[in-house]
């Protein structure tokens, strides 16, 4: 069965170029044009990635990131003409996994596609259920439970999670824990795991500015607590 995914663009002109490409690539396609098509379309559908443009009619792709992120763990891959760094910390921070600057190469978005499917689907299906103090992790299924309640958490955010409760105690340096959580992508931007820790804390902690979980080891990077 073909992994299904949601392209959302405004211009069609866009959409006609990359909704073939895709096509031939073997997935199944779903189209929208507005922030609030999206949204609808994503509920219903659950695709497995969003291709979502960042400038959108009545929603930008920022708030159209943000809704969808609490959905569950869909991909999201923003698209946008603003090359700034800051403009992708953005991206990141508001849940998206990937983030590709126009004018893009229909091959490098494929890959990127495949890079995120990866992450999301690509755990195996023998790992054990882990428990951490409070926190019952599944690697199979990428999701989380604390006291019986089920945390959304966004894919970069689980892989982040993972890695750190895989070796509690362990240091971690900012570098490892971006080729752990984002593979190769985003190693020029060290500091957006500060970002990603901050949005897990708030969701995983029951005082975020007094992490249990993911601890800061200042000058060094962060570990999970030892003993849990």
């Amino acid at each position: 069965m073909s992994t299904t995914l949601l392209v959302v663009d405004d211009e069609v002109k866009i959409l006609e170029v990359i909704v073939p490409y895709l096509q031939q690539e073997g997935f199944r396609i779903l189209t929208a044009e507005t922030g609030s098509d999206a949204l609808r379309i994503a509920e219903n559908e659950r695709p497995a990635l969003v291709v979502l443009d960042w400038l959108l009619p009545e929603m930008n792709g920022i708030e159209v990131c943000r809704e969808i992120r609490k959905l569950g763990t869909m991909g999201i891959i923003m698209l946008t003409a603003k090359s700034e760094e800051m403009d992708k910390i953005i991206g990141l921070e508001v849940g998206a996994d990937d983030y590709l600057t126009k004018p893009f190469s229909l091959r490098e978005l494929s890959a990127r596609i495949r890079s995120v499917l990866r992450r999301i689907q690509g755990q195996s299906e023998e790992s054990e259920v882990m428990q951490r103090g409070e926190l019952v992790i599944s690697e199979s299924k990428c999701q989380v439970w604390k006291e019986g309640k089920e945390l959304v958490l966004t894919p970069t955010e689980f892989k982040l999670l993972l890695t750190l409760a895989t070796k509690p105690g362990i240091v971690y340096s900012r570098l490892q824990l971006l080729k752990a959580a984002l593979a190769d992508d985003f190693l020029n931007f060290e500091r957006t795991i500060d970002a990603h820790v901050s949005h897990l804390r708030k969701k995983i902690e029951d005082d975020a500015s007094n992490p249990v979980y993911v601890q800061t080891v200042y000058g060094f990077g962060y570990k999970f607590g030892d003993g849990l």
